[in-house]
């Protein structure tokens, strides 16, 4: 439910939601504020919690805000473009009136009149689902083999994942997962995330150890991190 107060001179919605929770649960991502209460608290007492709370949630809001959207699925960034390694693209037809993704800047490709004639809307979101996933999986094979190298150990296996909070991940069998939507972001970016979860076939934790390896196959890996913040996905995506 829909509910709105005002915190330092500014009117903030938030989504309530009872539960048989004990205490209050406040989040934040890029849908806002999202409180959750246990299901008789009264409103007065929720509202309390939200004004002593202001600082912080003014200050999330402000970032998610601020942040950079990638594309979800298929769902087109500005103008029909789609990004991929920080540069925009463009779907066209190709000679043989097939699917083609060009570079935006590229005026001799352009989207033929009849294009929406010949394609469905579903198939074209499928077509550049497909595309994205491809070109995730070669990026992503060819930076792991060249940081798997840097670090000295195998080339573990990878998978593409979806997940709702996470850039990359590495099991304890040694598998790597990779969300697809990094492949949007810039190359260096990407090279952090690969050179990170790398580096947990070593040190599976976030210790003084851990980041000296980091640091040892990507010396920036301190910038890289920062910018990562500035991005943010169609779900809420932790940063490492």
């Amino acid at each position: 439910m829909l509910h709105q107060i005002h915190l330092s001179g500014k009117n903030i919605d938030y989504q309530l939601k009872r539960s048989r929770r004990r205490s209050i649960g406040l989040k934040i991502n890029h849908r806002g504020l999202q409180v959750s209460v246990p299901f008789n608290l009264p409103i007065t007492d929720i509202d309390s919690v939200l004004r002593n709370k202001a600082d912080w949630i003014l200050k999330k809001l402000a970032t998610w805000h601020n942040k950079i959207p990638l594309n979800s699925a298929g769902t087109e960034h500005v103008n029909g473009q789609y990004l991929l390694l920080g540069g925009f693209w463009k779907p066209a037809l190709s000679t043989c009136r097939q699917i083609q993704m060009t570079p935006a800047h590229d005026n001799a490709a352009t989207i033929s009149s009849d294009f929406d004639t010949l394609f469905t809307p579903e198939q074209i979101r499928k077509w550049i689902m497909a595309w994205y996933q491809q070109q995730a999986v070669t990026c992503f094979s060819e930076r792991i083999a060249l940081y798997a190298e840097k670090l000295n150990v195998p080339k573990p296996s990878f998978k593409l994942s979806q997940a709702r909070t996470r850039w990359g991940s590495c099991n304890s069998r040694s598998i790597i997962r990779l969300n697809w939507q990094l492949i949007q972001l810039p190359l260096y970016l990407i090279d952090y995330v690969v050179a990170h979860e790398l580096c947990h076939l070593i040190e599976m934790n976030h210790s003084k150890a851990f980041w000296k390896l980091v640091a040892s196959i990507y010396p920036d890996y301190q910038q890289a991190r920062s910018e990562l913040k500035k991005y943010k996905f169609v779900h809420p995506v932790t940063t490492m």
